[in-house]
């Protein structure tokens, strides 16, 4: 079967798998919702462009040079759903107001750190690579903790023309998340610069720096959890990742920044497929290796800051998805990659369902790290963890 086959294939199955996941996370909580009730609810939430609203008293006066007096129409789009199945109120907004966001949210999360643990794994030919080995954890974490023990005002007031002072503000949870995102990018291309000469970048030393640079960033979190004071909790539940606060605002950014990068990591598969060769043999195969090395670990950067961003650290699904899924369809990133994300995604929803399905909530981390854990046992003991 040709590879891009196998993968159209696979991934086809595994988007099902990822659906039907969704239906059933869905359905459980303190309110029991039938899976039928779940989907004529995200159905009826569907809506399309119907037409245009067009209203003159929508906008104030604007004085333009000039021109004068001036009066804008108030333009809207007008949406409406093509179904309309028979749903429970309550159960719908129980569905599409509360369940949906954090369902996608873990979705996107889970997704993107599958995706960068698989690239991680194939970059540093070491089947113990993970996403938090460039230091984005590590990172987003002091940003994050950084935040949390010594707020700062995230509101100013902006003048644009024509529109006069407009008031610019985050939220405090909006706030955590942009110096979580800050600090993973700072904390990764900090590694990266520590790591380069002369234009090259060594694997190994890479590595190294990564570790030496989660040790420090390590101690600067301790230090920072003893300055917290009454803030100590929200640090831990941070710390142990969560996904109870995801809103519809969250998963539109993070849907925004995760699939095109993904798309970049996909379309190096083939490059990273040669890499495995080692350097000198990929060069002599025509790969640009430095360029190559700097978008996978710029790209894997990003996508994992944007998942911890909101999620908080997550561990073992950038670690146990990818080893799960290469014992599955092989070590071929063309058909690796997009699999073993979309498995993360599967993962990351089932593992949050456990989490809020018994009578008190537990941090996701805790859930994944008590399934991700035993699994890699397993795996050793079995001596399936091969070289790459």
């Amino acid at each position: 079967m040709r590879t891009w086959t196998r993968t159209a294939v696979w991934s086809a199955a595994l988007t099902a798998t990822l659906g039907a996941v969704v239906v059933v996370s869905a359905a459980i909580g303190p309110v029991r919702i039938p899976p039928a009730a779940v989907v004529k609810a995200v159905l009826n939430a569907v809506v399309v462009p119907a037409g245009i609203e067009t209203t003159w008293a929508g906008f104030e006066t604007l004085t333009l040079p000039g021109v004068g007096l001036l009066t804008l129409p108030d333009v809207d789009l007008a949406y409406a759903s093509p179904f309309a199945f028979p749903v429970d109120d309550v159960h719908a907004q129980i569905v599409v107001g509360v369940r949906l966001p954090r369902i996608f949210m873990a979705a996107l999360v889970g997704f993107a750190l599958a995706a960068a643990g698989t690239v991680m794994q194939g970059f540093f030919r070491n089947p113990m690579a993970d996403p938090s080995i460039i230091g984005v954890s590590s990172g987003a974490a002091v940003g994050a903790v950084a935040f949390i023990v010594f707020p700062v005002a995230l509101s100013t007031s902006v003048t644009l023309p024509l529109l006069g002072a407009v008031d610019v503000g985050l939220s405090y949870g909006a706030g955590v998340s942009l110096f979580a995102f800050v600090g993973a990018l700072l904390a990764a291309f900090g590694v990266y610069a520590i790591a380069t000469r002369h234009g090259r970048t060594p694997v190994a030393t890479l590595l190294l720096a990564g570790v030496a640079v989660q040790t420090f960033l390590g101690a600067v979190i301790s230090y920072l959890q003893l300055q917290a004071g009454e803030s100590l909790r929200r640090i831990v539940a941070w710390l142990m990742g969560h996904l109870s606060g995801a809103a519809w605002s969250d998963v539109a950014v993070t849907g925004l920044v995760v699939p095109p990068l993904f798309l970049v990591l996909l379309v190096y598969a083939r490059d990273l497929n040669v890499l495995l060769l080692g350097e000198e043999e990929a060069q002599g195969l025509g790969i640009a290796v430095e360029r190559t090395k700097r978008i996978l670990l710029g790209a894997s950067a990003l996508i994992t800051a944007a998942g911890v961003a909101f999620a908080g650290i997550i561990g073992f699904v950038g670690l146990i998805v990818p080893h799960m899924l290469r014992l599955v369809v092989g070590p071929d990133h063309r058909v690796l990659l997009p699999t073993a994300a979309l498995a993360g995604g599967s993962f990351l929803v089932a593992a949050d369902t456990v989490a809020r399905a018994g009578s008190t909530e537990l941090p996701v981390g805790v859930v994944t790290a008590a399934v991700g854990a035993p699994f890699f046992v397993y795996l050793l003991m079995r001596r399936e963890v091969h070289e790459l």
